[in-house]
């Protein structure tokens, strides 16, 4: 929460002095940077650099996981954005309201939505499923502990995106996929890259279009709800696949874990 309110902050001072350079960009990058040395195990206190690397889970994973992990959280991203549009044809849901970006530079555009992709990301895995879920797997179930962090994270997704069922559900299912992915390859890299790839997808191509979606009963049960509800399912039943394959390959690794 504290990297999104410096890079808020930042976001805000860029575009109200000079937004046709992205130069929040380039500072958000190194304070990224920075947060990421320091939860790795860099600089002081010594006595807990040991700590500080186990607890953030950026460990390195194969070709091979990290493949099948990309593959099961590119079939999650596509079955939720499918759910999430079906879901808010059925149920009012506030929705994520997205500033009007038609008066800035497309460049200055693109650079924002990419860093704000990477910023959510790079802190909820580090925070989430590093730091914290790290350490509820050691003192609970695996099932619980990544339950438990879904609860958790639903606070700030509460304050930010509404504390209505429909939302929340939405985003349980997707710091779920998260979680397993997490500990599963024992490392928070996918799904930095998932997490990423699913917020820039969301930014571009599912959230703008939020406003012009009908209600089912009026009149938003045209051909194209009936096929995001194929999508949601179809590649729902696909990620799951994906992911059952995943625990197979790295079976073995978890083994030796415990």
């Amino acid at each position: 929460m504290f990297a999104g309110g410096v890079w808020t902050a930042l976001l805000i001072a860029n575009l109200a002095t000079s937004p046709a350079i992205p130069w929040a960009v380039m500072v958000m990058a190194f304070f990224l940077w920075l947060m990421w040395q320091y939860l790795g195990g860099k600089w002081w206190p010594r006595s807990t650099r040991e700590a500080r690397r186990r607890h953030l889970r950026a460990n390195p994973v194969s070709g091979q996981v990290f493949a099948w992990a990309l593959l099961a959280g590119t079939l999650s991203v596509v079955g939720l954005a499918g759910f999430w549009i079906v879901l808010f044809q059925l149920v009012k849901i506030r929705g994520n309201i997205l500033p009007d970006f038609s008066k800035y530079p497309w460049l200055t555009v693109a650079f924002v939505l990419v860093m704000a992709s990477v910023v959510s990301s790079v802190a909820e895995e580090s925070g989430f499923r590093g730091y914290f879920q790290s350490a509820l797997e050691r003192a609970f179930s695996v099932p619980a502990a990544i339950v438990i962090q879904c609860l958790v994270i639903a606070l700030p997704h509460g304050l930010t995106q509404g504390f209505n069922w429909p939302t929340l559900l939405f985003y349980f299912l997707v710091d779920l996929m998260l979680g397993v992915t997490a500990y599963l390859t024992n490392s928070i890299l996918p799904g930095i890259v998932i997490h990423s790839m699913g917020l820039l997808i969301f930014f571009v191509l599912v959230w703008p279009a939020d406003r012009s979606r009908l209600f089912v009963t009026d009149g938003g049960a045209d051909a194209w709800f009936w096929i995001h509800t194929a999508q949601t399912i179809i590649f729902t039943v696909l990620a799951i696949l994906a992911l059952r394959h995943l625990a197979r390959v790295t079976q073995g690794a978890r083994a030796k874990r415990f």
